[in-house]
């Protein structure tokens, strides 16, 4: 009888679930695989001619390629770093128990919320060289700005500056894992004479390591598709100097028309972020704690 009705309950459970899977199957998994036989394929919309590794063979031979990636990277390394840097630090300010701080924290979200095309309109005037906010104010202060976006020097900085502006999700994460972590923790290393330095040191970020994870691992991922900051901005430019890899694949579809070359170029930027994950994953055992888990 207890069987029975263990079967009849899972039948029931995966009934529940079957509309999600037959999305998520249909939705994701369908157009990866199909994404990936492109990739050997020279594919043009109406028909795909199997050409075997050809596609791959002239990506890794195309200079564009080591430079978007490359570009890339750097982005990556230092838009994540500062996300995870200031929005721990913004969290840690929101958190306190002041009048008025709900208002606050609202502020510090709402960048978050913006369209992205709005927000890169926005900065395009606020980095503009002769006339645009930040060199007014830099000039207030004996400082020469430069001429941000047209700039191969500056341009992927203002980038990386525009995407760090919007802090408020990584903010909002942080809050609600420092608001989970029990104050008796606190207030026992108080009595034992613990300064600040040493309960934010062997407390929180111990505490806060799971949140710390899930911030790296999707900032990781969303700074690998970066996209719309640099097509509006700069359009990968001055000299390619923000020529990032989803624009390196854009381009090649919908400007060149290179559809199979572009699927191929997307099978490979899913392989980097897989292997960074999975990385990441293996390492995080040394470095994340969970509350409960031995």
């Amino acid at each position: 009888m207890a069987r029975k009705l263990a079967r009849r309950e899972a039948i029931e459970g995966y009934a529940f679930i079957l509309p999600w899977i037959i999305g998520y199957s249909v939705l994701i998994i369908g157009p990866v695989v199909v994404s990936i036989y492109c990739g050997f394929t020279n594919y043009d919309l109406i028909k795909a001619e199997f050409i075997g590794l050809q596609n791959y063979v002239e990506i890794f031979a195309d200079s564009l390629f080591w430079k978007s990636l490359k570009v890339t990277l750097i982005y990556a390394g230092a838009s994540v770093s500062l996300l995870l840097s200031l929005g721990l630090a913004i969290a840690l300010l929101m958190n306190q128990k002041l009048k008025g701080i709900v208002v606050f924290r609202t502020i510090y979200y709402l960048p978050a919320v913006i369209a992205g095309i709005a927000a890169s309109l926005m900065w395009i005037w606020l980095f503009n060289g002769p006339f645009g906010l930040i060199n007014f104010v830099l000039e207030k202060v004996g400082i020469s700005g430069p001429d941000w976006l047209s700039s191969q020097k500056w341009a992927l900085p203002a980038i990386i500056m525009v995407t760090s502006w919007r802090v408020g999700a990584s903010m909002l994460i942080y809050l609600a894992g420092l608001q989970n972590i029990p104050t008796e923790l606190y207030e026992a290393s108080t009595i034992d004479g613990a300064g600040v330095w040493v309960r934010f040191t062997k407390i929180t970020l111990p505490m806060l390591s799971p949140v710390l994870f899930f911030n790296l691992i999707i900032g990781t991922i969303n700074s690998f598709q970066i996209f719309t900051e640099p097509y509006v901005m700069t359009t990968g430019g001055p000299n390619y100097a923000t020529y990032v890899y989803a624009l390196y694949i854009y381009d090649s579809a919908l400007i060149y028309g290179k559809f199979g070359f572009a699927t191929a170029l997307s099978t490979i930027l899913l392989i980097v972020i897989l292997s960074l994950t999975l990385g990441m994953f293996k390492l995080s055992k040394g470095f994340v704690f969970y509350r409960g888990i031995s």
